[in-house]
């Protein structure tokens, strides 16, 4: 990736489309989001592709984060908490939590920042139809 410097920030352009990334909001992307977005959709593809092998029923994935900063150490990322909201036919708890640590051992944007951010995975699930 190449990046260019513009007003407030840097851009790059991708297959995708451009990405213009600052610590400004008014200008782009957030560092902090993107690294977020990365754990939070790596996870829930890994997992995703996961359930799907187990020919598992689902209907939906939502993902909500939280994340925990460090403002005395340079507003660093100190805990990232992932929550899957998991929507499908006759899911098991015990189904997910298995699915749950195949996807942190498999997903590469967790593996790359443990132990540095703590990374916490917590899942429901809500019945499908």
């Amino acid at each position: 990736m190449k990046f260019q410097m513009k007003e407030g920030g840097f851009t790059t352009d991708l297959s995708y489309g451009q990405l213009d990334i600052s610590g400004d909001e008014a200008y782009g992307f957030r560092p902090f989001q993107l690294l977020t977005a990365s754990i939070a959709v790596c996870s829930g593809g890994v997992l995703r592709k996961i359930l799907e092998k187990k020919r598992m029923h689902v209907e939906d994935i939502q993902i909500d984060t939280n994340v925990h900063r460090n403002e005395q150490e340079a507003n660093r990322i100190e805990k990232v908490e992932v929550h899957f909201t998991i929507k499908g036919k006759g899911l098991s708890e015990q189904q997910i939590h298995k699915a749950m640590e195949l996807t942190r051992k498999n997903c590469s944007m967790v593996q790359s920042v443990i132990p540095a951010i703590e990374v916490v995975e917590t899942f429901e699930i809500i019945p499908g139809e």
